[in-house]
């Protein structure tokens, strides 16, 4: 039997809503964590969240704007010009007449920006108008002007470690086991952490991919399955 609600993504499922949802970058938002104090305090600065794909930079993003409760909005510097980034800007600074906080303005993969489009924030992050998080998997130092970057916080993520990628993993075959209603043996871990590298979000759709190939059959799961499955799915 199919789950009925196969068709969001598993990782999507699983996306952490809190803090206490979120796994790795416990040296930010651990206990004692850096960002988690800015937070608790109610007050954080620009920042660009600079690692690897699928360390959490989106989620987090997200998370920092719920606990502040701010009106939180994003441009991808795929598909975004200067012309967006000012409209956005105007919409932020409408919306914080009815606020208590700035918004947040979230770009993705930020080192995409050109100097005149990083040049468009630098007036509202200066005055205050939004808070900024960029997300970037490059050195800010080469990719963001310095301008910019001299008024952000740098916050480093880290590849997730075996241990918080086995947390993901067992989250996420719980869940699919519930939507499967029977159990699923599966004994390609070993495999599973090799094809992720570090990143959460390639295990999840890993895991997903070959439990969702393998769910049909009594065929236990083994690592031979998942590079199977991993290899057929890389384009």
């Amino acid at each position: 039997m199919s789950p009925v609600n196969s068709q969001i993504p598993l990782a999507e499922k699983l996306r952490p809503t809190s803090l206490d949802q979120y796994v790795g970058q416990s040296h930010i938002i651990g206990k004692d964590g850096v960002l988690r104090r800015a937070l608790e305090s109610g007050h954080i600065p620009s920042m660009i969240l600079w690692g690897p794909p699928g360390t959490g930079k989106t989620t987090l993003a997200n998370i920092v704007a719920t606990i502040l409760d701010r009106p939180f909005f994003a441009l991808s510097a795929i598909n975004s010009g200067v012309k967006d980034v000012r409209e956005v800007i105007s919409k932020a600074q409408d919306k914080s007449l009815f606020t208590s906080g700035n918004p947040i303005l979230f770009i993705d993969e930020i080192h995409r920006f050109s100097k005149s489009q990083q040049d468009s924030l630098l007036g509202a992050v200066e005055k205050g108008l939004v808070t900024l998080i960029g997300a970037t998997t490059e050195n800010p130092s080469f990719e963001v002007i310095s301008a910019l970057l001299s008024r952000c916080q740098v916050y480093v993520l880290q590849s997730l470690e075996v241990e918080e990628l086995r947390e993901l993993m067992n989250r996420g075959m719980s869940l699919l086991q519930s939507e499967y209603d029977k159990p699923i043996q599966f004994n390609g871990e070993k495999a599973l952490m090799r094809v992720s590298g570090g990143d959460g979000r390639k295990l999840l759709n890993n895991l997903e991919l070959v439990v969702r190939t393998y769910a049909g059959t009594d065929r236990p799961i083994l690592d031979d399955s998942v590079l199977e499955v991993a290899q057929r799915s890389i384009p």
